[in-house]
């Protein structure tokens, strides 16, 4: 399980370091290997400033319960080009170094501090600016909808 929220730099050549508390874990789950991609919001299009990471198996998990999704379904479609069109397989390294590829790192506007935050299967990590925004955007905004879908849940 991943949680959190952790303030890393991005180094010249595009290079994340995993926080030192998630090192073992990636080793023990994936053995480093990882895939990133866009992240996706509710409409199944690109959330700005976004990309997630997942390990391997979770991402596994991932491409088959889309690849069950209707082919002709208008929103599948876009969630497959989206999710799967701009997945890339990834190796943290011995350093725990991640390559975040120039094109995600260009698509969600990354340049040199990046928030990474932990989901539970995975990671976001977002552009520190757009993570702000949204953030301030989660607090400051009255929507509802889905909150009936959280049942009984307490805290």
């Amino acid at each position: 399980m991943f949680r959190g929220i952790s303030t890393i730099n991005l180094d010249d050549k595009g290079r994340i370091a995993m926080p030192t508390r998630y090192r073992e874990a990636l080793q023990h789950c994936c053995q480093r290997q990882l895939i990133v991609t866009v992240a996706v919001n509710e409409r199944c299009t690109g959330e700005s400033g976004c990309l997630w990471l997942y390990p391997l198996p979770e991402w596994e998990k991932l491409e088959n319960t889309i690849r069950q999704l209707p082919t002709l379904n208008k929103a599948a479609g876009k969630l497959r080009r989206f999710l799967i069109g701009n997945a890339s397989e990834c190796e943290m390294d011995s350093q725990g170094r991640v390559l975040l590829p120039e094109k995600l790192r260009s698509f969600a506007g990354m340049d040199k501090k990046v928030i990474l935050v932990g989901q539970l299967d995975k990671f976001e990590i977002w552009h520190e600016a757009a993570w702000n925004a949204k953030e301030q955007e989660w607090i400051d905004s009255t929507d509802n909808e889905g909150v009936e879908d959280l049942g009984h849940l307490s805290f």
